[in-house]
């Protein structure tokens, strides 16, 4: 911080007084002032305010200089507004506190996607741990003899996994990335039975299918959502029985498996929970339903009974 700008900082308070310094020995001329009390005044008058603004000027540029040592030797730059220390005046006191407030807003949204990024890459990591499973056990089937079904199996398992890190990808991209448009409910839980159908079949799983209406929504996700909720039984409930309803804008997906426990089941939406049937997935799958439903206005209900089976009841914004 250099003197002139300083002294430019202050030039209101600079006019002032020199305003009052003039009218002051004006006055005192008027006044019949001897000269040497005239210029004596005026003499003080400067001098005392030389001094206000060389020891306000030396007392400012070691505060400036010490903040920028600081602020050169701290790493973290986004927590200096914690370090910093208050100002003297009241007006810049409040300012202080303004700054402190951005700052700490600041930390909050820095220290938040820098924990989003690690959960991300987390189950990124996961899922490339998943996806090798049945890129491994097809490489298996081929050096057997290579059985077509088993190999399209694995691949649609394999599949699964990179079509969920997409829809996981799409969160963050979701109102540049949903296209709204109406269609039929029936059609799409057609169209996710037949992109499961090895893997339901390899499981021993029947699905049954009943009504239908039109909905306006995003088709691609509704789809996804159907999907993860028959993979899941295929991987958790092999031979149980699934009754697809569509009813007044609302699908109910029943099944007869082992069910949630009631200690589970007010976590299995939450990112990364397993549980005790599923410890050997990612825990994303629910997780991401919840957030498609929550971006699409659908109404999502789990109801279950531990060794009786579960139900997933979505219910649709009327158009």
């Amino acid at each position: 911080m250099k003197l002139k700008d300083y002294l430019a900082s202050k030039a209101v308070s600079l006019c002032f007084l020199a305003s009052a310094a003039l009218f002051w020995g004006i006055f005192a001329f008027l006044a019949g002032a001897s000269p040497f009390l005239l210029w004596g005044s005026e003499a003080l008058v400067a001098i005392t305010v030389l001094l206000r603004y060389v020891l306000g000027y030396w007392v400012a540029r070691r505060r400036v200089n010490r903040l920028w040592k600081l602020c050169d030797s701290f790493p973290e730059k986004y927590l200096l507004g914690e370090l910093v220390p208050p100002p003297f005046g009241v007006v810049e006191r409040e300012y202080f506190e303004i700054m402190k407030l951005i700052s700490r807003d600041a930390i909050g949204k820095t220290e938040q996607a820098k924990q989003e990024k690690e959960e991300y890459f987390e189950s990124v990591e996961k899922w490339v741990h998943e996806i090798k499973t049945p890129l491994t056990a097809c490489t298996l089937i081929c050096d057997n003899g290579g059985d077509l079904k088993k190999i399209r199996r694995e691949l649609r398992r394999a599949d699964n996994c990179t079509d969920t890190i997409l829809q996981y990808a799409r969160l963050r991209s979701s109102q540049n990335d949903r296209r709204i448009s109406k269609f039929q409910i029936a059609e799409t839980v057609e169209e996710a039975i037949q992109s499961q159908r090895e893997l339901l079949i390899a499981s021993g799983i029947g699905v049954t299918i009943s009504g239908d209406f039109a909905v306006y929504s995003d088709e691609k996700s509704v789809t996804f959502i159907l999907k993860q909720l028959l993979i899941n039984c295929a991987k958790y409930c092999p031979g149980c029985r699934i009754a697809i309803n569509a009813c007044e804008g609302t699908i109910t997906v029943t099944d007869n498996g082992p069910g949630i426990g009631a200690h589970e089941l007010p976590r299995v939406t939450e990112r990364g929970f397993t549980g005790e049937n599923g410890k050997a997935g990612t825990g994303m799958g629910l997780y991401i339903v919840s957030e498609i439903c929550t971006l699409l206005e659908i109404k999502m209900q789990i109801r279950s009974v531990s060794g009786k089976g579960t139900s997933f009841e979505f219910t649709f914004p009327s158009a």
